[in-house]
Order: structure tokens, then sequence, then C-alpha cells
């Protein structure tokens, strides 16, 4: 278990990326990288995509992202690490989820984020639905 700052929040609520990326920041950090995922018009083979509608498993949703925070935290000297993710319905142009990470370098920072979000869209129990004019259709995942 590393000594870094670790915070996860799954649930409908709007991600504040600034509000994040002050949370994660310190005084003996270098650098701080903050990842937005944002709700697009298309997806492969669909245009107009109106808006994305997440389920989560909610008691195993925040352990699971924890662990993989943990994970990185554990392979970079990551200082400080914030993780939100949507739950619900997610308008265009909103974040579903967001990693904010702070650590001495930069190359620690960018890829302990790297490692958090590839990682998430794999492990963490949450289901993606693309809803667009005449239909909408569960995500098959990364």
């Amino acid at each position: 278990m590393s000594d870094a700052s670790i915070r996860v929040r799954v649930g409908p609520e709007p991600i504040d990326a600034g509000a994040l990326a002050t949370e994660v920041g310190r005084a003996d950090s270098g650098a701080t990288v903050v990842f937005l995922g944002t709700v697009r018009d298309h997806s492969e083979g669909k245009e107009g995509v109106t808006h994305l509608d997440y389920e989560v498993y909610p008691e195993m949703v925040e352990e699971v992202i924890a662990r993989i925070v943990e994970e990185a935290a554990g392979r970079w000297p990551v200082l400080s690490a914030v993780v939100e993710h949507r739950s619900g319905v997610v308008g265009l142009g909103e974040a579903s989820v967001a990693v904010a990470v702070s650590s001495a370098h930069r190359a620690d920072a960018f890829d302990a984020a790297e490692y958090i979000i590839d990682e998430l869209k794999v492990r963490a129990p949450i289901w993606k639905k693309e809803h667009w004019p005449g239909g909408a259709e569960w995500s098959k995942g990364s």
C-alpha cells in the first residue's frame, strides 16, 4: 500500500475538473495530470448520439476503482489521485469520467493516469448505454 492520497467517487453528480486538479495539487508535486472522458455525438457505426446512460454495481464499483488506483500508486510515485465517474444520464459534452494524478515528475503522472483509465475501462463494473434518435444500445466497451 502506498502513501498516496486517494479518493474515488461514483455517482450522478457532475464532474468539476478544476476542483479535481486543485484537490490533487500539493507543494511537493511538479506535475498534475487531469484526464476527462467526455460524451461525444457519435460512436462506431452510429451518428447523432444524444446521451449516455451509465449503470454501475454500487456495492463494488468504488472498491474496484480504488484497487486500480492503489496499483498505479504502487508502480509510480503518485502523491495524490482522484477518480470520479458518473452514473445515470450524461449529456453531450459532459465529462463521464475524470482521473487526476499528481506526482513529482510529469512522466510518472501521465503513466499513472493512463494506467488508471485503461484498467478502469476493463475492470470496473460500469456499463454504458448509448442513445441516438430511434434507438439505444449497450456499448461493447473498450
